[in-house]
């Protein structure tokens, strides 16, 4: 607020238009963005027009509250009171209706917003259709085939594989045998002998021998 304008005819209506008490703090808080108010200004201001009678000043504590000055307001009977509670109760509850609702679109505007436009599902459905198209094509061909393996013949592969793991279980249990019997009177490591003879074992190759 300049020297030649101190703002109290814009502090004085908005404390006459609210109604309701505020600190300096608030006044300040409220009306600088809007209009620049110095803090300093606001309270010099209002200090001001209460001195003035313009508007009153009660302090709590070292809090000091200002508020409009009730006289130039009419009187208000008991029934107006009530009233005036019944409007206000009837407007919050319209309000949190609103807000509700409100809450309700912004919910289905969200989810609208996020799914498939009909352009892109007509083009996903396209995709889809000729993914199974081609799924389709691929089944048939495999069951059209002439190469398939009996239930025998897979038999016998497993068969076959059960006799060549135990096979190579008895021999590696075998060769394991023979190594350690050797390194009883052996004078250095199983490794360094190992490196000496060329065997590499399973281990070596990264091999773990199959279950059966």
């Amino acid at each position: 607020m300049s020297k030649k304008d101190n703002g109290a005819p814009l502090i004085l209506s908005y404390l006459n238009e609210k109604n309701r008490p505020y600190s300096a703090q608030d006044v300040f808080c409220n009306l600088q963005k809007q209009h620049g108010f110095g803090k300093t200004a606001v309270v010099k201001t209002m200090e001001l027009l209460s001195m003035e009678g313009k508007i009153t000043e009660k302090i709590y504590g070292k809090q000091k509250i200002y508020f409009a000055n009730q006289s130039q307001f009419k009187n208000v009977s008991e029934e107006e009171l009530k009233a005036m509670n019944c409007q206000i109760s009837q407007l919050t509850a319209e309000v949190q209706a609103l807000a509700s609702s409100c809450r309700q679109l912004d919910a289905e505007l969200k989810e609208l917003s996020s799914s498939l436009t009909t352009q892109e599902m007509m083009s996903e459905v396209r995709e889809l259709k000729a993914e199974c198209s081609g799924y389709a094509a691929r089944l048939e061909k495999i069951k059209s085939a002439t190469n398939h393996v009996t239930p025998e013949e897979k038999e016998k592969v497993y068969k076959d594989r059960d006799v060549y793991v135990k096979e190579w279980k008895k021999r590696k249990r075998l060769a394991s045998d023979m190594v350690n019997a050797i390194l009883e009177g052996y004078p250095k490591s199983k490794k360094q002998f190992l490196e000496e003879v060329g065997v590499e074992t399973d281990e070596d190759c990264k091999v773990v021998v199959p279950t059966t």
